[in-house]
Order: structure tokens, then C-alpha cells, then sequence
């Protein structure tokens, strides 16, 4: 866990990093946060950049809870308010997070493009192969099919992402199963989202997740403040994309709105 600290911070950020990358890549983002008057709080999930064990493995999806739970707890030592940002896995591990923690409160959340649903998901054959693999060698890792050119039109980005040695391009079956049971579940009981403001913004050229499985689960929460932005021609991460300044712009109203 890692921590960008500023001298008279308003409040805190915790940041959660999608599959197949690590907290490195939101070395802007988090510059961005401190800019504003935030703490930015972030590490690596389980199985992903720096940390042990195999890569592109977990055995439950709930290691990656009990790691963003401790990220938390670590923002709020500054008994300020505290955000929850996640990006694509990382929005789906922010949302289980806040439904399977009765009590957790944060001032707000904001879900970049989170991962509800596959733009591509494996073929049915693929798809049972996987459910059978999981169970008998729950380890084996088949190419996690994330390509750079798909997920941001930025070419500096892309070219930086290819040369990172800390990347994770192959995922474990139990990996797999672990993550479409998290995205079946999220939409199954969308009443269990706890009522926080919650502003969703979503990739409008997005070849990576399903932009209207996202719509569906957003339409489906009952919250007294929820927001959802639609960024017409915008790839998969949006922070990263050439209009990324305005993306961060509009999530930084949010920000400051519950600020005051």
C-alpha cells in the first residue's frame, strides 16, 4: 500500500486498479487527487503488480475485499472524508466491497467504467472448459485477452503498457470463475448497494466492458444520489484517454460537491 499524502488535505481517496495492471499507472491520477486537496491511498490487489503469490491468480474474490477494507481503514486514520474510487475490476471489487461490509461509510464512490459484464465474453466451449478447470486445476492460466490498442486511443499510454514488466497478461481459470460470479452476483441483488452517492462514468466506446450491463445495474439501484455520464467516443479508461482532463474535471465536481 502506498500513500501520496498533501500538507493540508480535505479528504481521502482510495484507488482501486483493474485486472491486468497496478497502482503505477495512476501515478497522474493520484497527482490529480493531491491537487484538489486529497490523500490518495492505493496498492496492488492480490495477484497483481508487486505483490506475492502467483500472478494473475486468487482463490476467492474476497481477497481482493479484505485488501481495498484495508486500504480503507488506512484512509481513515485521518478521520476525513474518504472516497472510494475503481476502475474497471476494480470498480466491480468497489462495489462488492461496500455490499458485503455492513456499516462501511464513505462519502462518496465513482466507478470508472467498472466491470459488470464482458464486451467479449468466452465462447460456451471456453466457458465450461474454464467451470471444470477451476475445480480440478484451479491454477491454470490461459491469456487474459486485455489488449492495449482496445483499452485507450492514447499512444503514449499504450506503448508505456506494453514495455511494463509488472503487467499480467495470463489469468487462472479459478480466477475467471471467481470474477463472473462476482459480476452474476452484483446484478442479482442490486438492492443491497448501500445508499451513497455514487457517480458512474462510463467508457461510450468501451470494447472491453459491456456499457449496457453497466447502464442496467446502475438503472436498477434505488440511491438518493447517483449520477451516471456517458463519454461518447472514449475507450475503456477513460482517465488515461486524451480528453482525460475533463473526465477528471467532471469527477472532481463530485468530489468537491460533497466536499462543502
Amino acid at each position: 500500500m502506498w500513500k501520496w499524502e498533501v500538507a493540508d488535505p480535505r479528504g481521502s481517496i482510495v484507488v482501486v486498479h483493474g485486472a491486468g495492471e497496478h497502482h503505477g499507472r495512476y501515478q497522474w491520477l493520484a497527482k490529480k487527487w493531491n491537487d484538489i486537496g486529497l490523500n490518495v491511498i492505493m496498492g496492488d490487489l492480490p495477484g497483481q503488480g508487486r505483490t506475492r503469490g502467483k500472478r494473475g491468480h486468487i482463490q476467492s474474490f474476497r481477497q481482493y475485499i479484505d485488501t481495498v477494507l484495508e486500504w480503507l481503514e488506512a484512509a481513515k486514520i485521518d478521520n476525513l472524508p474518504v472516497f472510494l474510487f475503481g476502475h474497471s475490476m476494480g470498480g466491480l471489487v468497489s462495489i462488492r466491497t461496500l455490499v458485503e461490509t455492513k456499516g462501511l461509510s464513505v462519502h462518496g464512490v465513482i466507478l470508472s467504467s467498472p466491470c459488470l459484464a464482458l464486451y467479449q465474453p468466452p465462447s460456451k466451449g471456453k466457458e465450461l472448459a474454464t467451470k471444470v478447470l477451476h475445480r480440478v486445476t484451479p491454477t491454470f492460466s490461459q491469456n487474459a485477452g486485455i489488449r492495449t490498442d482496445l483499452a485507450t486511443r492514447n499512444e503514449e499510454v499504450r506503448e508505456e503498457y506494453l514495455k511494463d514488466e509488472l503487467r499480467v497478461t495470463k489469468v487462472s481459470a479459478r480466477w475467471y470463475q471467481e470474477l463472473t460470479k462476482a459480476m452474476r452476483v452484483s446484478h442479482r441483488y442490486p438492492e443491497k448497494f448501500p445508499d451513497v452517492p455514487l457517480l458512474v462514468l462510463q467508457a461510450g466506446e468501451d470494447y472491453l466492458v459491456d456499457k449496457f450491463a453497466v447502464r442496467d445495474w446502475f438503472n436498477s439501484l434505488s440511491l438518493r444520489e447517483k449520477g451516471y455520464k456517458e463519454w461518447d467516443g472514449l475507450y475503456h479508461e477513460i482517465f488515461n484517454e486524451p480528453e482525460r482532463e475533463a473526465v477528471f474535471r467532471y469527477a472532481s465536481m463530485f468530489v468537491e460537491q460533497h466536499l462543502s
